[in-house]
């Protein structure tokens, strides 16, 4: 199993991550939501969202139908997956890897062979153009095995992705595992097998919520709501 001592540095590194990067990135974009060209707004559903949320279709309902769909969910999964390379860099720096395309080197604490794994975000993260590229990637690094008489099974190349179940995976990760024969490990299962610990998956989900429990944006969502409430244009689409 991986020391204890690297597996509280990847927790350390996941905390600072969501610390540092996420929740001011999710702040910083709360804050321009004052502003109604901030949305494509749809007149013809917006008063029904506002009644539906709240039974009414005053400027505050209207700006909460607004708002809460874009904080709690669009504002927030954007920010984790343009941020999230940044979390595989931290990554990358507490476990390394030497190899060019790979983000990360690791003992399999299952099958204890040497891996090299590309990291990825979700179970819906990856493109019909990231196959190619995975591929060929892979593809480079078994011709330098072979050159350098190295033992290299396909196997051994594999994608990580950072959470999700599965059931969940995309075609395009099926096609890497399926098409091409790459393991791709997600969620618990890829954590498991980088640190040895069947409760590293939980133990990280523990770890960024204890962050998240450092901030509450209750305040901030009403002082928004108020603000994006008084523009003109919300006026004018709200009941008379």
């Amino acid at each position: 199993m991986m020391d204890r001592l690297k597996q509280q540095q990847i927790l350390e590194a996941a905390k600072n991550w969501f610390k540092n990067v996420i929740a001011p990135n999710h702040i910083k974009n709360t804050k321009k939501l004052v502003d109604d060209e901030e949305f494509v707004i749809n007149p013809f559903l917006v008063k029904y969202l506002a009644r539906f949320l709240t039974g009414k279709s005053d400027p505050i309902s209207i700006a909460k139908a607004l708002i809460y769909p874009r904080v709690l969910a669009t504002s927030i999964n954007t920010s984790f997956g343009e941020n999230a390379q940044k979390f595989i860099s931290e990554l990358s720096e507490t476990i390394g890897s030497a190899t060019e395309g790979i983000d990360i080197e690791f003992i399999d604490q299952v099958d204890k062979r040497k891996k090299y794994c590309q990291v990825k975000l979700g179970p819906n993260t990856i493109n019909k153009d990231d196959v190619i590229t995975i591929h060929d990637g892979f593809s480079s690094i078994k011709r330098r095995a072979q050159k350098n008489n190295l033992s290299l099974n396909t196997n051994d190349m594999i994608v990580g992705v950072l959470y999700g179940e599965e059931t969940q995976l995309s075609g395009n990760y099926k096609k890497l595992r399926n098409n091409h024969h790459y393991p791709v490990y997600v969620g618990k299962e890829f954590w498991h097998r980088l640190t040895g610990s069947k409760h590293f998956y939980t133990e990280l989900s523990t770890a960024i919520s204890e962050i998240a429990a450092e901030f509450d944006g209750t305040l901030l969502l009403k002082e928004t709501i108020s603000k994006l409430s008084k523009s003109d244009f919300i006026k004018e689409l709200a009941d008379k």
